[in-house]
Order: structure tokens, then sequence, then C-alpha cells
């Protein structure tokens, strides 16, 4: 599932907080992100970085896909085990200095874990839109 709209900030300054896990729970729409540590900021394809769960648990991510300023996806895992097979991605494209066309990706169609199966399930377009929302709060404040 997808949902994108225009964001009235720089295709970069948006980048910034999607590749700076630290920034991401500002703007989290599930409420499921709790904390990263500082300096793991996203530069290419093969990069993890760690994030704790707000439920206490942590979440490697894997990068798949980086194109900076542009395109950025991850699939999450429990810490030391292969991915389960979804992906969260983030594409950027600017419309001109000041505004940037963003869209937000949730694809579950490879999961392998049946008991993610509720959680992939309750993650909405609405809680996709809210990330999306909350994002464009924190990006414009820049």
């Amino acid at each position: 599932m997808s949902v994108a709209r225009e964001i009235a900030a720089p295709a970069e300054v948006i980048f910034e907080l999607i590749a700076d896990p630290s920034r991401q729970p500002s703007w989290d729409g599930n409420d499921n992100l709790a904390v990263a540590a500082d300096g793991q900021r996203v530069r290419a394809v093969g990069d993890v970085f760690v994030m704790r769960l707000t439920k206490g648990s942590d979440r490697e991510n894997h990068i798949v896909e980086f194109v900076e300023g542009r395109r950025i996806a991850w699939n999450p895992s429990e810490p030391g085990q292969q991915p389960p097979g979804h992906l969260w991605r983030w594409i950027l494209e600017p419309i001109d200095d000041t505004r940037t066309h963003v869209t937000h990706v949730y694809d579950w169609t490879q999961l392998t874990d049946p008991k993610r199966l509720p959680t992939a399930r309750a993650t909405t377009p609405a809680k996709l839109e809210a990330s999306l929302n909350r994002l464009a709060g924190v990006a414009t404040s820049s």
C-alpha cells in the first residue's frame, strides 16, 4: 500500500528526516518507534540501523534501496535474524526548490512470518498517511 502528498519543503530537508533514524520517532504515524541512537545516518544500500520500538524490543533495519535525497527503503528484522519480508519505502520527487512530492510505501507481500501478519494487516493507509502528515509538519517547521 502507498500514500503520497506534496510537502512544502525541499527534498533534501525531508530526506534527512528519513535517513537519520534518530529523527524518525518525531514523525512516526504508527506510534511504534521509540528511539534510535545518534550516528546511524543511512548512506548506502547494505547499511543497517537499529531502532528501539515503543514495546521495548529492537529492530535492525536493512537498507535495500538508496539514492541520496530521492529514495530509501529498508527491511526490518529481529536483531541477528534475516528480514521476514516486509519493506518500508520512501520516494521523494522534487517539484521545485521548495516543494516535494513524497510517496510512502509499506509492502508486506513477501512476508514469510505468519506471526507478523496481524501487525502487517493493521498497518493501514491511514497510518501511512499519519506518518506522511507528521513528516510534513516536522519538515516545514525545520
